[in-house]
């Protein structure tokens, strides 16, 4: 539904959805537009380094690392400039970086009244400039309950967005499986 694909589509609308729906999200902010002090303090409150990255895009575009305050003015500027020229949508937000995050994505189907179910998950961390070059399924390394709380964390997402046909849930699994 038109609803459904602009709640999924835009990443500050589908983290909002997500944690509606009791699934965890990686600590962030949108702040202020133009506000840099705003971006700087927040930055600061997550904790170096952040990603700046654009709202309704998607394969590293739009997105730039800040290591350090001083990164921030920059980073949103570029993130804003790559964003709006890629997906004609300059909104950003910020979120923590997890430099040794694995990237698991989950197959959901859902019905569009509500309900929805799980196809497995795969491992989709080998990557070249933020595309996949490689997928493997089931994803290695994961223990069972880890596991059950992605695939459960993905069909809550696809439920609470009353999700219709299939789809993929992303996730990112930080150094010791959280």
């Amino acid at each position: 539904a038109p609803e459904t694909l602009r709640a999924a589509g835009d990443k500050i609308a589908s983290r909002i959805a997500a944690a509606d729906a009791g699934v965890p999200i990686i600590p962030g902010a949108a702040p202020p537009e133009d506000d840099v002090e705003a971006w700087r303090t927040e930055a600061d409150r997550l904790g170096f380094p952040v990603l700046i990255k654009a709202a309704g895009g998607g394969g590293g575009r739009g997105m730039r690392r800040a290591d350090s305050p001083d990164d921030i003015e920059e980073a949103v500027a570029s993130a804003r400039a790559e964003a709006l020229a890629a997906f004609g949508d300059g909104r950003l937000y910020l979120e923590k970086m997890l430099p040794a995050a694995r990237h698991v994505e989950v197959q959901i189907l859902g019905d569009g009244s509500g309900a929805a179910i799980h196809l497995g998950e795969r491992e989709c961390s080998v990557q070249r400039r933020h595309q996949k070059v490689f997928e493997e399924a089931p994803a290695p390394g994961l223990s069972p309950s880890l596991r059950g709380e992605i695939l459960a964390a993905a069909v809550r997402l696809a439920e609470r967005l009353n999700y219709r046909g299939a789809g993929t849930g992303e996730f990112l699994v930080g150094e010791g499986g959280g």
